[in-house]
């Protein structure tokens, strides 16, 4: 029986991650480390998956590592990824971490000038990117003056013009000498480049080290309770600090298990073949969820669909139990146990979450309905807040130090966070980041002169030293009458209603709040179909329909009830397209850009202010 590594605060101190990966190698060298699915099933085993153990992932990056090298990539040098979820980007990840580089993940959706921005803002000689539609983006920064960019790597054939194929790196053997050089970094040393989203404004380049990120490690370790060498789906982007912690960092200091998913649409079908042991997802994901399976719940026969919600009433009652830090009462453990047995984990296993003991959130406020329809499966979403500047999590709610449903949880032990007299969320040590890319290279400080953060989020500590977020200091709406309304409370209790997938409230400098409101994709066609209306007239033909909305009328006015007068929307408008990454109105990480949405819609909110 293995068991999972572990290391004291001062021990992760001085580590590195190529130390962890020689340390992974060696005593975990036959253990799976990365996991992916070819389209061609060229690798894999009998379940379809190609892997490569500790000993081949080290064995591996020492060659990348060399071809690198071979490449002009040295000690200190960017290196710029744009890539999915594939085996390339993961193994590219620890080679030039391994060499002293810093690589530096572009999403796939960024726009020409945001590739730009970040191409002249980390002066990176060398791109390695998918293929012919990211050479095509990419192509012409290797002849701008503002960029010494000089060299792109193609990982997919076909790309026209003097690039060079991925395949060609680290074919040669290793010379010994330059083994010697490799994993010399240290713990002060950079080991990523993260841009942060761009929600408002250019993506900044927020600059994390090896101690920063293996101390949010530690602390994250400190407060979770998984398995041994826990598999973890890789589906979020790379270029997203939580995907980095969760999908590279955390694995090499937990000597753990990657299945990679290179496209997020077959997110679901993985968590069905893997059934993993922990499953993180930003909220709208785990909205998604919660819409697709209400949708099949509500197909079921009545006398089903009955038995299931008491199952999951005596589901909640439990986690109420836990939430408080009571034990549940004899008769209710065996309710609950039953209720798991019988009824619970048959349906979790259909979507392969029966095997779920650590389920998380982050990077958004999280509906608290949504939270509580999972309490009702025994899947407790242990919802955290952190920035990328706080190398991800900050706060966390866990089992082991506690959980209220609805906050985000108490600082880790990397951490100390204060509310300053405005309500701002501050923040500051060991995983904190101490500044911003300059396009010279130098930092730009992040934090003020007691070194803390000032993180732009609203909140406040509650008596037990829970965190409770409210809202982006910045996105605080402010009325004409001077009242402060949050707008992430008011557009989540919108979407309690299964019809409302999507909302943005609208009202700075107004006397009144309006919202837009997309139908939700998965939960509408079903709606629409027991309410016998034809569904084939997609989101668009519902969102005309006039029993949709009149439905949605009454679920803005079932929500005002629950919002005080301030917070009430007086008049919406129903869209009839999803808002995305592709289209603008969504981050690659699925948070909302208002300024985007508000901009694209300017006319209709007008028109909702109109008499």
């Amino acid at each position: 029986m293995t068991t999972a590594p572990s290391t004291t605060g001062e021990a992760a101190a001085e580590q590195t991650l190529p130390l962890l990966l020689e340390r992974n190698a060696r005593l975990y060298a036959d253990l799976p480390a990365l996991s992916w699915q070819e389209a061609d099933g060229a690798g894999a085993d009998e379940s379809g998956w190609a892997t490569l153990t500790w000993a081949e992932v080290r064995q591996h990056t020492g060659h990348l590592a060399a071809g690198y090298a071979a490449l002009g990539v040295g000690r200190g040098d960017h290196v710029l990824l744009m890539m999915s979820n594939r085996p390339e980007h993961w193994l590219s990840d620890l080679a030039l971490a391994r060499l002293g580089a810093v690589p530096v993940t572009v999403y796939g959706t960024s726009a020409p000038e945001q590739i730009t921005h970040i191409a002249r803002n980390c002066r990176a000689r060398v791109a390695v990117v998918e293929g012919p539609a990211q050479v095509e983006l990419w192509a012409p920064l290797v002849d701008d003056p503002h960029t010494p960019l000089s060299r792109l790597v193609v990982v997919q054939p076909g790309a026209e013009g003097p690039h060079l194929p991925y395949a060609a790196l680290g074919r040669e053997p290793v010379p010994e000498e330059f083994a010697k050089s490799l994993d010399t970094a240290r713990p002060e040393d950079p080991l990523t480049v993260v841009y942060t989203s761009g929600t408002t404004g250019e993506p900044k380049g927020v600059v994390l080290n090896h101690r920063q990120i293996l101390a949010n490690a530690h602390s994250l370790d400190a407060v979770v309770e998984l398995p041994a060498h826990v598999e973890h789906i890789c589906y979020l982007p790379f270029a997203h600090i939580a995907e980095r912690m969760l999908g590279i960092y955390l694995p090499c200091h937990r000597a753990s298990h990657v299945y990679l998913c290179d496209d997020p649409a077959r997110v679901a079908e993985i968590v069905r073949k893997v059934r993993p042991a922990q499953f993180f997802g930003v909220p709208r994901v785990w909205e998604k969820l919660s819409a697709a399976v209400r949708s099949i719940l509500s197909l079921l026969p009545a006398d089903q669909q009955a038995i299931i919600e008491e199952a999951a009433r005596v589901a909640r009652e439990h986690v109420g139990f836990r939430e408080r830090g009571e034990e549940p009462p004899p008769e209710l453990e065996a309710a609950y146990a039953r209720a798991r047995t019988e009824v619970l984990l048959p349906l979790l296993a259909a979507g392969g979450l029966d095997r779920v003991a650590w389920a998380a959130s982050a990077s958004a406020p999280m509906p608290i309905d949504v939270v509580r329809f999972w309490a009702g499966f025994g899947i407790v979403i242990m919802d955290a807040w952190g920035l990328t500047e706080t190398t991800g999590v900050a706060t966390t709610n866990s089992p082991r130090t506690g959980f209220k449903l609805g906050s985000v949880g108490k600082p880790v032990e990397s951490v100390e966070v204060r509310i300053a007299e405005d309500g701002e969320i501050e923040v500051r040590g060991t995983s904190v980041f101490t500044g911003y890319l300059d396009a010279d290279g130098s930092l730009r400080p992040g934090l003020d002169d007691e070194g803390w953060l000032h993180t732009g989020d609203i909140g406040r500590l509650d008596e037990d030293g829970f965190v409770w977020l409210t809202d982006r200091k910045k996105e605080m709406i402010i009325t004409s009458t001077g009242k402060n309304v949050s707008p992430a409370l008011v557009e989540n209790t919108l979407k309690e209603h299964p019809l409302i997938g999507q909302a943005l409230v609208h009202g700075d400098n107004r006397s009144y709040l309006v919202a837009l409101l997309v139908l939700d994709a998965e939960s509408a066609p079903v709606w629409a179909r027991t309410h016998g209306i034809d569904a084939s007239i997609g989101l668009a033909g519902l969102a005309a329909h006039p029993e949709v909305r009149a439905e949605v009328d009454r679920a803005v006015a079932a929500a005002n009830t629950r919002l005080n007068r301030t917070e009430q929307v007086k008049r919406f408008a129903l869209l009839a397209q999803e808002w995305g990454p592709a289209t603008g109105e969504l981050t690659p990480s699925l948070k909302m850009r208002r300024v985007v949405i508000r901009d694209k819609y300017a006319e209709v909110l007008t028109e909702l202010y109109g008499d």
